[in-house]
């Protein structure tokens, strides 16, 4: 997978969660399902946009202006090595790239120090169906992260 290369006005520490692998996760091989990635890797982008004060109802309703959301336009993924059931996973999301409408994400999946999944995300700001430039309050937080 190729890495961007992050600019240094958002070169930072990743924003990480934690979470336990449940029967419900996995696959009937007892791994996880890699669809269930894809899961926990939302949570991750939700929780930094949560950290960054960019609450998702709050977007979407207009609270701060004209109402907007975000939508995954692309995911380059690379599934190195399973998790199990009661594993303990960290999520990694960190801001790469801040472009006019859109925020390239590069987020990874830990068991402990062992990379299980690499992913960058590419999500785009949404206005009636549209891609729409990023509100300037909102391009400052990403960049400040």
């Amino acid at each position: 997978m190729n890495k961007p290369m992050a600019s240094p006005a958002v070169e930072r520490g990743p924003h990480q969660i934690t979470i336990r692998i449940y029967y419900e996760d996995t696959d009937f091989s007892g791994l996880v399902y890699h669809a269930s990635y894809l899961r926990f890797m939302e949570r991750g982008r939700s929780e930094l946009l949560r950290g960054l004060g960019l609450h998702q109802r709050e977007l979407l309703e207009g609270s701060n202006g004209t109402p907007f959301f975000f939508v995954v336009r692309a995911m380059d993924i690379d599934f190195k090595k399973p998790a199990l059931m009661d594993d303990l996973l960290t999520i990694e999301t960190r801001v790469a790239e801040v472009g006019g409408a859109s925020v390239l994400l590069e987020q990874s999946v830990l068991r402990e120090a062992e990379l299980l999944v690499q992913a960058a995300v590419t999500v785009v700001c949404v206005e009636n169906r549209k891609a729409k430039r990023l509100p300037a309050n909102v391009r400052s937080r990403f960049l400040s992260s």
